[in-house]
């Protein structure tokens, strides 16, 4: 049987996140998010060197920093540019348990145009998520109108804060 470039147990794409207390980063994703811990390997100095946990048919790889080796964490670097975005069973009920357990609200729960119930947050660790519940198909016309009203106003050159 020959190896497969790509593992058929994980999905093309697969976040690694660099994480200040992976241990407690596990607990959180697990205790708000429903994550199963798939994986954990030790490392020296109580430090998780490998960590896996599973979100329906999706994978998240992470580890604790090791600043000597450049794997530093969004607090480490003052932020992260990106966000993961996840879709689960009940927002609002995901979306208070994180704000419960330390997390930040970036942008609070609401419907969206584009048939979403979502919020995003930043972890006590630093990453930042968006969590979704669809609540709407929207067809391709309706989308593009709804897109158009609610880009109106919005200055293209404008830079955030």
């Amino acid at each position: 049987m020959a190896v497969q470039p790509v593992p058929a147990e994980y999905p093309r794409i697969t976040p690694y996140l660099c994480v200040d207390g992976a241990a407690a980063a596990i607990d959180f994703y697990v205790s708000v998010l429903g994550a199963e811990e798939r994986s954990r390997m030790p490392a020296p100095g109580g430090k998780i060197g490998h960590a896996e946990i599973q979100l329906g048919n999706s994978i998240v790889m992470l580890a604790d920093e090791y600043p000597d080796m450049n794997f530093r964490s969004p607090k480490a670097i003052g932020g992260t540019p990106m966000t993961l975005h996840v879709y689960v069973e009940d927002v609002d009920a995901v979306f208070a348990k994180a704000l419960a357990q330390g997390a930040k609200e970036l942008s609070a729960v609401k419907d969206e145009f584009y048939g979403d119930r979502a919020g995003q947050f930043e972890d006590p660790f630093g990453h930042r998520w968006s969590v979704a519940s669809h609540i709407e198909d929207v067809s391709a016309e309706e989308m593009e109108k709804r897109a158009a009203k609610a880009m109106e106003g919005m200055d293209p050159d404008a830079k955030s804060s």
